[in-house]
């Protein structure tokens, strides 16, 4: 009876640190950006802190690379705003920053790797199809992006492309999730297309 209680008392300990480990790896709150009075959702994964929503600041400089999906407002508060990468990199408010490729890549490998991660960053809702399950909390939603060197959108049910900050040979490494696939890619694009920010606190 004694060695019963003891297994039983030693698996309720097991079973309460784990639920605290998993809480801290995954613990939710808020961000208000001063600059609009905006409050983001975010979501502390492993040892890094991301907006669980996409940047929907405005950047009002002339010229700025800065686009609502199709020029429609009902896109921003579900998707957020699409920058070119020259925007991006400055957009992010103070404490926060554009992830680095390599930023990203601890963010996937913590989630089991490129193949498994999409499903748990994307979004239970809001997808053309294959809805995720999100039990990262990085709430991940469809927003689309704009083509390079023109006014044209594309994909708001069915992509969401994101920068990093990080450069490759001619162009700029950046993750994409597809609404028909539960992975996460890591591609290269031009930094003059529009598209997505999610930004990371800084260390």
């Amino acid at each position: 009876m004694k060695k019963t209680m003891i297994s039983i008392i030693v698996i309720l300990i097991a079973f309460v640190s784990t639920s605290e480990i998993n809480a801290q790896k995954h613990r939710a709150g808020t961000f208000t950006d001063s600059r609009d009075g905006k409050v983001y959702k975010t979501i502390k994964i492993g040892e890094q802190t991301w907006m669980a929503e996409n940047l929907a600041f405005e950047a009002k400089a002339k010229g700025s690379g800065c686009w609502i999906y199709n020029n429609d407002n009902s896109y921003l508060k579900k998707a957020g705003r699409l920058y070119d990468w020259e925007t991006a990199k400055r957009v992010c408010p103070s404490g926060w920053h554009l992830p680095s490729d390599a930023e990203w890549t601890i963010l996937i490998d913590g989630l089991g790797g490129e193949d498994i991660a999409g499903a748990k960053l994307k979004s239970t809702t809001g997808w053309l199809s294959n809805n995720g399950n999100n039990s990262s909390g990085f709430s991940a939603r469809p927003a689309g992006y704009k083509q390079h060197n023109s006014n044209d959108f594309y994909a708001p049910k069915a992509r969401t492309l994101w920068w990093s900050s990080t450069e490759s040979t001619a162009s700029i490494w950046i993750r994409r999730i597809d609404y028909e696939e539960d992975k996460i890619k890591r591609i290269c694009n031009l930094g003059t297309f529009g598209f997505s920010v999610r930004c990371i606190k800084d260390k």
